[in-house]
């Protein structure tokens, strides 16, 4: 919980503890109130227009990126949670806190901002959450002295809590863009060629089984038609060099749409309440920090479920 210390000897620690409390309740509060109509200027269209057309120009590159690190980052957080109270391996731990969490994309960037602007901050400069504990402490000091407040000691306690909490939400959007692109997999591969493809692997092995198969029947002694229709009895086996190659091309392609997939997926997020539910939670979670005086506790499950779409993407296509 943050303190704030005052020579006046009447004005009892609890007291202190009491405003403290009551103005971060109220912020919170506050906050909460602000989320339908945060959601409704920047999730919902044409809102989510605006929102997602900061992806245009270097995140078309960023995206694909930090869809090939996403399993190494949700690793190393991983790894975390299992050595964070084990006092031997302390070493792995910061080897895996080191492991940043990708490219930090413009989209990302300006939904960080958002949050921070619009919804923590109700579209002022500096953060609100000092005016409201401020506030509240100086209607204690009121009552026994005129001794300013520490400004200076909320910052330095919640500036890194927002910082991290706002990271970790800027996650969410690689982890979303990642399930966005399992279904779209899924969906293109069932109409367009008949097949169960839940991810990017699955359908670039479904590429690159054609790619060989027209390959083999453009070389076919007999002609063309005769070994198309020879190959489509016998298909002969693509390549690793041109599975690996047809994959990465087709996750990268993927990636880079998804970049612009926001446009798409933000409305239909939040019309389902999902953008609703993880800024509550946000919010839960920032709470519980700045009156604990914890670490930031913030950890959304989305990056894990893309993971797990990810494993299961490459168990069907029998790479594992």
């Amino acid at each position: 919980m943050p303190q704030a210390t005052s020579s006046q000897s009447t004005i009892s620690e609890s007291e202190i503890q009491q405003a403290i409390q009551l103005g971060i309740a109220r912020y919170f509060e506050d906050c909460r109130t602000r989320i339908p109509a945060f959601i409704d200027r920047h999730f919902h269209y044409p809102g989510a227009i605006e929102t997602n057309r900061k992806a245009l120009g270097w995140d078309m590159l960023r995206a694909p990126f930090n869809l090939l690190w996403a399993p190494v980052y949700a690793l190393a957080c991983l790894v975390k949670v299992l050595v964070r109270h084990r006092a031997r391996p302390m070493w792995l731990y910061r080897l895996a806190d080191h492991v940043p969490a990708g490219f930090t994309t413009q989209v990302q960037q300006h939904i960080s901002d958002l949050i921070l602007t619009d919804l923590l901050n109700d579209g002022r400069t500096g953060l609100l959450l000092e005016d409201y504990l401020v506030d509240a402490l100086e209607t204690v000091y009121s009552r026994h002295a005129s001794e300013p407040v520490d400004r200076q000691h909320f910052t330095t306690l919640i500036e890194p809590l927002l910082a991290d909490a706002l990271s970790q939400y800027r996650i969410t959007r690689t982890a979303s863009a990642d399930i966005t692109n399992s279904i779209s997999c899924t969906v293109l591969g069932a109409f367009a060629f008949q097949k169960f493809t839940p991810g990017g692997i699955g359908l670039g092995v479904v590429l690159a089984s054609m790619l060989a198969k027209f390959m083999a029947a453009r070389d076919f002694i007999l002609g063309e038609t005769i070994g198309g229709w020879y190959y489509s009895w016998f298909p002969p086996e693509p390549s690793l060099t041109t599975t690996a190659g047809v994959m990465v091309a087709v996750m990268a392609a993927l990636a880079a749409i998804a970049a612009l997939s926001g446009v798409i997926s933000d409305p239909i997020q939040a019309a389902t309440g999902l953008h609703r539910r993880r800024l509550n939670k946000l919010l839960d979670h920032l709470e519980r920090d700045v009156s604990l005086s914890t670490q930031n506790s913030f950890r959304p499950k989305d990056q894990y479920v893309a993971r797990i779409l990810d494993m299961f993407d490459m168990i069907r296509s029998g790479l594992i």
